[in-house]
């Protein structure tokens, strides 16, 4: 496939991308991809699919941060082969899983008990149907590096730490292409990480919200590639809790709309509850 020019963004229907046009996608467009099991609720499936296939053009790659076995790639790619297109897409994550994990995740989807917490073998054989589009990034996510040029779609579901966060956005936001690339924050209303909000009001001057997809995501186009100063002002480590509180509040009104009041609010409660709590497995939820 011929990749077009990242300084030519095609012209976007961001009004029909408000409109949510991938809850229409038919529940029998989701089969091929039944085998991979995913954490994603049905309509987040969807999501990933409508992107793969409607938005991807091949002006950039796609990249998908925290897949575990591959769920989420496997919906990103095979929107992209329903599409036509031949785009690369690369899964990062750990690809490791404990056995209780494995239980709930793997075996519960049908795939063989295997000895050892090293995934990576799973999701590769998981994914065979769409190689070899698919590139996998072993690794922790606070080591990646993106040198494969312009991102054109770009998934979240790592940011699990402030720290995490903050190197999302300085290694992968940089490569995004102004006017045309997707930033779909799967974690964002989730109440286990609300410095994700935060980073992204901080960033407003970059980014638009498109949509609200329940369960937690929120769908943002980048207007502006943010430069090294502006990712800078946005890192979430070493905020204070009242700062954090402040930008999660501003998203509440900004974002009004999508009627997500309840998730925020209870974002909030959670930095009061977990002072300087900065990792989602130190938070408690508030009673």
């Amino acid at each position: 496939m011929t990749q077009t020019n990242p300084s030519k963004p095609i012209p976007r229907d961001l009004a029909g991308v408000a409109a949510r046009p991938w809850t229409r996608i038919p529940k029998p467009a989701l089969e091929p991809v039944r085998g991979v099991p995913t954490m994603l609720s049905v309509m987040e499936e969807r999501l990933y699919l409508w992107a793969g296939e409607h938005w991807a053009t091949g002006q950039g790659k796609i990249v998908d941060l925290g897949c575990f076995s591959g769920g989420s790639t496997a919906r990103l790619a095979e929107g992209a082969r329903r599409g036509g297109k031949s785009v690369e897409v690369h899964a990062f994550d750990r690809f490791r899983a404990s056995e209780s994990l494995k239980e709930k995740m793997l075996y519960a989807g049908g795939v063989p008990p295997f000895p050892g917490e090293d995934i990576l073998p799973v999701a590769s054989n998981l994914l065979a149907p769409w190689a070899p589009n698919v590139h996998f990034h072993k690794g922790e996510i606070e080591a990646a590096q993106w040198t494969s040029g312009p991102i054109e779609i770009l998934t979240v579901d790592a940011a699990k730490t402030s720290a995490t966060t903050d190197r999302i956005a300085e290694e992968f936001f940089p490569h995004l292409i102004p006017e045309q690339s997707l930033v779909i924050q799967q974690d964002f209303l989730h109440w286990k990480v609300p410095w994700i909000p935060a980073q992204m009001e901080w960033l407003k001057g970059y980014f638009r919200p498109l949509a609200h997809c329940p369960r937690d995501t929120i769908v943002y186009l980048c207007t502006r590639r943010p430069d090294h100063r502006a990712l800078k002002m946005a890192a979430v480590k070493g905020r204070e809790d009242m700062e954090l509180i402040e930008a999660i509040e501003a998203t509440r009104s900004r974002l009004s709309h999508f009627d997500i009041d309840a998730p925020l609010v209870e974002q909030i409660k959670t930095v009061k509850s977990n002072p300087n709590a900065r990792r989602a497995k130190d938070l408690r939820k508030s009673v």
